[in-house]
């Protein structure tokens, strides 16, 4: 909105005074009618009530829609075992102690994990194989139920493999621990 010189007819801002051309003083014009007016349209405007089931549907939706994503994008436990092997490989093969090397760790399906080791310096022959089962095996499940670091496994119910060989890469012997047994 301008207001109009009456002198010059130039036109200037409307909270002007005098005419910024000629100076003359310039008649006063109503700012408060203008926003008047504008409060009036405002109070036209239909108001909207507020909508419970829209807002309920919106809640409900908005609930399965999270659950149904972390349901399905969260990563299964097979993915998970998968990263944990991966991890452990990089530092395999990795010295157990004087007789026993890891040689790699593998995730295997429905959810199983595999630990692969050497015997260093002892063919299949030299094995005592009840010496082994009565000492190595009662270890590995004590492991498993005791250690911090498997908890884990133990949450997820995960079955682990224990699979030996000897110096020349000859199956030996395989220990497999089920979730029922560290229960």
């Amino acid at each position: 909105m301008k207001n109009q010189c009456s002198n010059c007819e130039t036109e200037n801002n409307v909270t002007s005074k005098y005419c910024s051309v000629c100076g003359h003083k310039l008649p006063i014009i109503e700012i408060n009618d203008e926003l008047n007016t504008i409060e009036q349209k405002k109070d036209t405007k239909v108001k909207k009530k507020f909508n419970l089931k829209a807002s309920l549907g919106f809640a409900v939706g908005f609930i399965v829609v999270f659950f149904t994503t972390q349901t399905l994008f969260k990563p299964s436990i097979d993915k998970e075992l998968a990263e944990v092997a991966n991890e452990m490989n990089k530092t395999c093969p990795m010295k157990i102690d004087q007789f026993t090397t890891l040689k790699n760790t593998m995730a295997l399906p429905n959810k199983t994990i595999q630990y692969t080791y050497i015997l260093d310096e002892i063919t299949k022959a030299e094995v005592n194989m009840d010496t082994v089962k009565k000492y190595v095996f009662t270890g590995l499940l004590e492991n498993v139920k005791t250690n911090p670091g498997m908890k884990m496994f133990r949450d997820n119910k995960v079955t682990l493999n224990y699979y030996y060989m000897d110096k020349n890469g000859v199956f030996v012997t395989e220990y497999q621990i089920t979730p029922e047994m560290y229960k």
